[in-house]
């Protein structure tokens, strides 16, 4: 038996990695509204440098657009107020609507029970609908309101096990960067548990005692040196589809 195909990083960036989302729902849904609901909408002071999806879907559907922003508060950017864990508050809200793209960048890492909202976000998908996930799987602390998760991609596709992921690809948070890579398996995206073999080699940093102590004191503000390891700040980004044929809905 001929051995496998070995496993590769390969670069990408994560506004490719969005135009081809954005087609892959244009080909699911070829005609009428594309109804596309983002999760955590709000924009904030902290991150507006962030991608506004509002435009980016208006941009790619035109007048076929069907965006919502939701978010816990009101804001810029949030057509519904309401929490996504809240099954109940949801289906009052938003009746019947189930969603071709939903997008949930940021949020699950400040929610208290993650497991509820993935239930809502599946149960919101529309089927042959896509979901994109982003969230930290190394990430300083960032209280908005509180910070109590980091996730892993086996704890992304854990949380949403009820869907098909159909892609995966890892993004840093540095300024003005849009770099990314997706690890494959020869030219099939890989999405088994040997993936964490090559995160070291593509993510961590590790300092020699001296080098650590200078960077501390380098840095601004009290920093306790209580590691010799450094690690840039890495998100996982998680593509996962529901089954069934796309159909048409009424007043999506």
């Amino acid at each position: 038996m001929p051995d496998a195909a070995p496993i590769k990083v390969v670069g990408t960036s994560a506004a490719r990695e969005i135009d081809q989302l954005l087609d892959i729902v244009a080909q699911a849904r070829p005609s009428g509204p594309v109804s596309v609901l983002q999760v955590g909408a709000r924009i904030a002071p902290v991150n507006r440098a962030e991608r506004n999806w509002r435009h980016l879907v208006e941009a790619r559907y035109g007048p076929r657009a069907r965006f919502t922003g939701l978010d816990i508060a009101a804001g810029d950017n949030v057509d519904l107020v309401s929490d996504i864990c809240d099954r109940q508050a949801l289906a009052r809200a938003l009746g019947r609507r189930r969603f071709d793209l939903i997008v949930c960048e940021h949020v699950l890492e400040h929610v208290r029970a993650p497991w509820r909202a993935a239930e809502s976000v599946q149960a919101l998908l529309a089927p042959g609908g896509h979901l994109l996930v982003a969230v930290p799987w190394v990430h300083a602390h960032h209280a908005r309101p509180d910070d109590y998760w980091r996730m892993s991609f086996a704890g992304v596709a854990l949380l949403f096990e009820a869907l098909q992921v159909v892609g995966l690809f890892y993004t840093g948070t540095a300024a003005g960067l849009d770099v990314a890579y997706r690890v494959t398996r020869g030219d099939v995206l890989e999405l088994s548990p040997a993936i964490g073999a090559v995160e070291h080699g593509l993510f961590q940093l590790t300092l020699d005692h001296a080098e650590n102590k200078d960077l501390l004191q380098r840095q601004p503000g009290q920093r306790l040196p209580l590691s010799r390891a450094y690690m840039p700040a890495m998100l996982v980004n998680v593509v996962a589809r529901k089954a069934g044929p796309v159909r048409d809905r009424a007043g999506a």
